[in-house]
């Protein structure tokens, strides 16, 4: 049986990436980070990875692929985007929201979209 063992990010400065990545998901380097690679792993261990490899493809304003980050609660989505916000993420102005949307589109410091989710809402 297969699983998912690391989910993959092209970027554009790998090492800003990991700098991002590392202070956002409370994720360590599983190895040597280098110019063109590096993957993160949980701090705590067993977990999806997360891979970053040096890309010089533009990044997709609406990508077909994307991480989706969990908050418990809105209020603690609130916090996250926050926090995220503060380590470089960026809002996106999405157009594609609903109209009670339990999801806020951010950007990573390479453009790369994700969400954080307020899984509090089914």
């Amino acid at each position: 049986m297969l699983n998912i063992g690391s989910v993959v990010l092209g970027v554009s400065d790998v090492r800003r990436a990991v700098a991002f990545w590392t202070r956002a998901l409370a994720y360590v380097p599983r190895d040597e980070v280098k110019e063109d690679w590096a993957v993160l792993m949980p701090a705590t261990g067993a977990g999806v990875h997360l891979a970053l490899g040096l890309s010089r493809t533009p990044v997709q304003e609406q990508p077909r692929t994307h991480l989706d980050l969990y908050a418990g609660d809105a209020a603690e989505q609130v916090a996250e985007v926050e926090r995220l916000v503060s380590l470089g993420a960026e809002r996106v102005d999405w157009d594609l929201y609903p109209a009670d949307p339990d999801f806020v589109v951010l950007a990573d410091p390479d453009g790369n979209r994700f969400c954080v989710i307020d899984t509090s809402r089914g």
